[in-house]
């Protein structure tokens, strides 16, 4: 009986550890680029992006590939002028 007690705590303590850890690595799902800019202000671009505009480009974004993947996997329109900046701004 304790060993199942204890194979049972032990299991139970793993399936609690995956999933704190699955939810802490999950990045942050951005409905629109309000929300995308309280967390990157200037915008979320894949490494190398430039931003294309006809006034002063904007350099200040982060960028991250795997962010901006996953940013743009869940709402295509974060990049309306498909220069792989996610909401840029000043």
């Amino acid at each position: 009986m304790r060993g199942l007690l204890l194979a049972l705590t032990c299991a139970a303590t793993f399936a609690l550890m995956t999933a704190v850890a699955a939810s802490a690595a999950m990045p942050a799902v951005y409905k629109n680029c309000t929300n995308l800019n309280k967390k990157y202000p200037h915008g979320l671009g894949r490494a190398g992006a430039v931003d294309k505009t006809s006034d002063e480009p904007v350099t200040s974004f982060t960028r991250n590939t795997r962010l901006y993947k996953i940013a743009m996997s869940h709402n295509r329109g974060l990049d309306r002028d498909k220069d792989g900046i996610a909401c840029e701004k000043q």
